[in-house]
C-alpha cells in the first residue's frame, strides 16, 4: 500500500516516519457524594495529540532534520496533512533527536497537537450576498475576504477550480475544516 507523504506547512517528509501515535484526552472530574461514593462529569474533549519517530537516512539526513526544525521554529499553527489520519490544523509542539546526529542519520521524535476551541471554528461574519452570487450559493465578502457557500455536490476541489486557487491553498484557508473529504451544504469556505 502506498501511503501519501506526511506534510506540514512546508515541509513534505522523504519518507513517511516509522510509527505513529494517536491520543485522544477529556478532561473528566470526579463528584464525591455521601456514603464512598462519586459521579464523574465529563468537561470536554481537549485536544488530539499526535506524536511519532522516524529517521532520516542518507546523504543530506541532517540537512532534512534542520529544515523540520526551521518549521518547527515557526510561530503559528499550520495543516498537517497525515498519510493515514485526517487533515487538520496543528501545532507543532514537540521535536526532539534520539541521539547524535550524523550526516548520514538522524532519528528523531515529533509531536503536533491538534489545534481547538476558536481556532478551529474561526469564521468571518459577513452578510450573505443574496440572489446575485454566481452559482446561487451565496458568496460573502468582508475586509478581502471571500466566502463561498456550499451547495449539494460540492466538493473542495471542485471550489478551489471554480475560484482558480489549488486545492492545497483552500485547504490552507480553512483550517476549521477537519477532513477535506468532507463538507456540508450550507457551510462557508473561504476562496481568497
Amino acid at each position: 500500500m502506498n501511503l501519501s507523504p506526511m506534510r506540514f506547512k512546508s515541509f513534505v517528509w522523504p519518507h513517511n516516519p516509522r510509527t505513529y501515535t494517536i491520543t485522544f484526552e477529556r478532561k473528566i472530574a470526579a463528584h464525591k457524594i455521601p456514603f464512598g461514593r462519586h459521579y464523574l462529569q465529563s468537561l470536554g474533549l481537549t485536544r488530539r495529540v499526535l506524536w511519532g519517530e522516524g529517521e532520516f537516512v542518507g546523504a543530506g539526513a541532517y540537512d532534512k532534520f534542520k529544515e523540520l526544525a526551521s518549521v518547527f521554529y515557526e510561530e503559528t499553527p499550520g495543516v498537517l496533512v497525515h498519510p493515514v489520519w485526517m487533515t487538520t490544523t496543528a501545532w507543532f509542539a514537540g521535536l526532539s533527536l534520539r541521539q547524535e546526529p550524523r550526516e548520514d542519520y538522524v532519528a528523531y521524535t515529533f509531536e503536533f497537537w491538534e489545534t481547538g476551541g476558536d481556532e478551529d471554528t474561526k469564521l468571518t461574519a459577513a452578510p450573505e450576498r443574496g440572489a446575485g452570487g454566481a452559482s446561487g450559493s451565496g458568496e460573502a465578502q468582508s475586509g478581502g475576504e471571500v466566502w463561498y457557500a456550499v451547495v449539494k455536490g460540492d466538493t473542495l476541489w471542485g471550489i478551489a477550480a471554480r475560484y482558480g486557487s489549488g486545492l492545497s491553498q483552500i485547504i490552507a484557508l480553512n483550517p476549521q475544516i477537519k477532513n477535506p473529504n468532507l463538507i456540508f451544504v450550507g457551510q462557508k469556505v473561504r476562496v481568497q
